[in-house]
């Protein structure tokens, strides 16, 4: 087994409580498909057939959904150590809800979730810290999912952006910080169009709210900021 995915899963939340040393047979117990992906490339499509919980090794993915007329959305951003498709893993629906891409070279692990009920056939001692950090991941997922619709109902641009460098704000506890997706990523994320986005961006710069260059931001204005929510 490869060092750095031991790595990768020792700090994960998916392994999270199971020793390190024991890591190597709960990998072999959940027989894993383990595929390589350059940036750019398609892992999941939208529609097309499930073929597990999608678990980064290495890399970065992107999930997204696409409109009718093409127009995508991004739903999350996941790093080495974070997955994809386990929200559907038990609801008997047998093909992917959105489109997984690679942001950068990516390793994945593909896992069947029947493996995560009951490792190697046998109730582990680690099958229920699996199956409750999977749980947990669930929930994660479905409150990252209502965050969204959150963001969609914010009806103005503004607020929109606002509500985005807030939570960033937050998260970093700075008022100065580096925005984790890039221009046309968030515009994609906020589902508007990247030339009104960077518009937006100039205006409260012009306006001292913020100031920036490329992912990095600065808040000058903080209650100016929350004030543009309400």
């Amino acid at each position: 087994m490869d060092k750095n995915w031991l790595e990768t899963m020792s700090k994960s939340a998916l392994f999270k409580g199971i020793a390190e040393e024991a890591l190597p047979a709960v990998f072999n117990c959940l027989n894993p498909k383990i595929a390589d992906f350059n940036k750019n490339d398609l892992i999941a499509i939208t529609d097309e057939k499930f073929g597990g919980v999608g678990f980064v090794l290495e890399g970065e993915v992107s999930v997204v959904k696409e409109n009718f007329v093409g127009n995508r959305i991004i739903i999350a951003v996941l790093k080495a150590g974070e997955m994809f498709g386990e929200i559907i893993a038990f609801t008997g629906y047998d093909f992917w809800p959105a489109t997984v891409i690679a942001r950068a070279d990516s390793r994945i692990m593909f896992i069947q979730p029947e493996k995560i009920l009951d490792l190697c056939g046998t109730m582990s001692p680690y099958d229920r810290i699996l199956i409750g950090n999977f749980t947990k991941s669930i929930s994660l997922k479905a409150y990252t999912l209502n965050r969204k619709v959150e963001y969609l109902a914010v009806k103005s641009m503004k607020g929109k952006i606002s509500k985005y460098l807030l939570e960033q704000h937050k998260k970093s506890g700075n008022l100065t910080f580096m925005l984790p997706l890039k221009r046309g990523e968030l515009a994609d994320f906020l589902n508007v169009s990247r030339p009104t986005l960077s518009r937006e961006f100039c205006k409260m710069r012009d306006d001292h709210i913020i100031e920036f260059h490329q992912e990095s931001v600065r808040i000058l204005n903080l209650e100016e900021l929350k004030a543009m929510l309400e």
